[in-house]
């Protein structure tokens, strides 16, 4: 993988887990330009290679991120259309990122300190998985500065349950860590200084599997919960017909009855 600069850190372990730091402290980690560009390219790079079998999404600094530069957005007003085709731009940047992080193949862990506000609550909601610290809070502030958060609005309410979700629109308010990890926002909320043993610990159980299974498994779990129930049904069970005669669950099931560590081929 090629360097993602100095906002965006990137350190691949031996155990196959990418972890992605987001670095633009003195910005609190807003989603500027420049930070969706090297999101989007760095998990476009880490889908397509083969040594990175996890990745961990954490964060330098107060803030985990503070969801869009409001101050970049508020320059883009001054052309004659008040910023319209601009606004619709990064919208449509951010919003790239995001289902980048849901496409892809694999699995995403965010790994939350500070505040996740606005699009940087997306951003979590986005990931696969997500373990928070005890101090981390979480909001979709829009509401108070006249800004509902519709963007953010996609990936929590596909977390957790309408009413807990439009609490947080509605009201704006910071959701504690173990709250979100009750409904749903977030995996677990841990001790602060437990934080990345327990997510390093998650990603690398998951990195031990067949990465060709997870990756089924992934693209599978998403397209069905949108579509209806027989056809959620027609469709996974094709994934599990396609999956049964890939070579890493013959070698996962053999090494199951042959009482044995199976031998991964990643195909």
């Amino acid at each position: 993988m090629q360097d993602s600069g100095d906002i965006l850190l990137w350190e691949l372990g031996n155990d196959g887990v990418l972890r992605l730091t987001l670095n633009d402290v003195a910005r609190r980690n807003a989603l500027s330009e420049a930070m969706l560009a090297e999101l989007g390219r760095t998990f476009a790079q880490a889908g397509e290679d083969a040594a990175v079998r996890v990745i961990v999404l954490a964060a330098n600094g107060p803030a985990f991120c503070a969801g869009h530069d409001l101050k970049e957005m508020t320059a883009g007003r001054d052309v004659p259309d008040r910023g319209r085709a601009y606004f619709a731009r990064v919208m449509a940047q951010c919003s790239g990122v995001m289902q980048a992080v849901v496409n892809c193949p694999k699995p995403v862990i965010a790994e939350v300190t500070g505040v996740a506000t606005a699009a940087g609550c997306q951003l979590v909601a986005s990931c696969d998985l997500a373990v928070a610290a005890e101090s981390a809070r979480f909001s979709t502030p829009g509401v108070h500065i006249g800004l509902f958060c519709s963007t953010p609005m996609v990936a929590l309410s596909r977390n957790v349950a309408d009413k807990h979700a439009m609490e947080m629109l509605l009201t704006g308010d910071m959701t504690p860590a173990a709250r979100a990890a009750e409904i749903g926002l977030v995996n677990r909320a841990v001790a602060d200084d437990a934080l990345s043993e327990v997510t390093m610990e998650m990603a690398r159980k998951v990195a031990s599997k067949s990465s060709m299974t997870l990756a089924t498994g992934k693209r599978a779990y998403y397209a069905q919960r949108e579509m209806p129930l027989a056809a959620a049904y027609d469709y996974a069970s094709t994934v599990m017909v396609e999956n049964m005669l890939a070579h890493d669950a013959e070698e996962g099931i053999g090494a199951f009855i042959e009482k044995r560590v199976p031998a991964w081929q990643d195909k």
